[in-house]
């Protein structure tokens, strides 16, 4: 691989998961695909002006992350009781993570738990998603 390439990989594994959501973001935008067609399709066609296109294979993915996006005022404590109960943090742990969104309170979990942390959640008027 060139140095050029071995450098974007590093910058990649550098990134936090709120960023590489924003460059999927990005990378929609510019190049202007669409990754959400991607899990039903298996692969990506992306345009070129050479009129060669590039295809890209993606893995099904397995492992989710549930991210607390917003926490309406009102409804802080009763959050702050089920993010206590999903994830056995202490109160000010806890506290700390409802003021401090967007925060992943699970990471690398099925889908079937992803939802059902999400299910509690946004049961309490949490705002949550799923990545």
């Amino acid at each position: 691989m060139s140095n050029k390439i071995d450098n974007i990989i590093e910058e990649l594994k550098s990134l936090t998961l709120l960023e590489a959501a924003e460059l999927v973001k990005q990378i929609e935008e510019t190049f202007g695909v669409d990754t959400s067609a991607v899990a039903s399709a298996g692969m990506v066609m992306m345009p070129s002006d050479t009129n060669n296109a590039a295809v890209v294979e993606l893995e099904e993915k397995t492992e989710f992350d549930v991210i607390l996006e917003e926490v309406p005022a009102p409804k802080k404590i009763t959050i702050l009781k089920v993010v206590r109960s999903l994830t056995a943090l202490g109160l000010k742990e806890a506290k700390e993570l409802v003021e401090s969104t967007p925060k992943i309170i699970k990471q690398s979990i099925s889908k079937e738990d992803a939802e059902e942390i999400r299910s509690k959640l946004e049961e309490v008027g949490a705002i949550v998603s799923i990545k």
